[in-house]
């Protein structure tokens, strides 16, 4: 993989089931390119499936040396990584 231009992807307010697998094609794409930032302010209700599609996303991105950040989280998605108890996997990729 050759390292290019990060790459932004923008999550919908509703991530569900119906919406994750739209969510994970473009999260492949853009990892195939380099780094990817997580533009999460809209997010207003989330799966947990959908959460831990984030955490592999950010496993991807580590094995292959990318970037990977979650920024503007809003306060449903961080209420609901707190609820899971998925904090801790969380914090070193998020940024307010």
């Amino acid at each position: 993989m050759s390292k290019q231009a990060k790459q932004t992807v923008a999550l919908p307010e509703v991530i569900d089931l119906d919406a994750i697998d739209g969510i994970r094609d473009v999260l492949i794409d853009a990892l195939e390119e380099g780094p990817v930032t997580v533009e999460a302010s809209a997010v207003e209700r989330v799966s947990t499936n959908a959460l831990l599609l984030l955490i592999s996303a950010a496993e991807t991105a580590r094995r292959h040396h990318f970037d990977f950040r979650i920024e503007a989280p809003s306060a449903a998605m961080n209420a609901a990584i707190e609820r899971l108890g998925l904090k801790a996997r969380f914090s070193g990729m998020m940024t307010p």
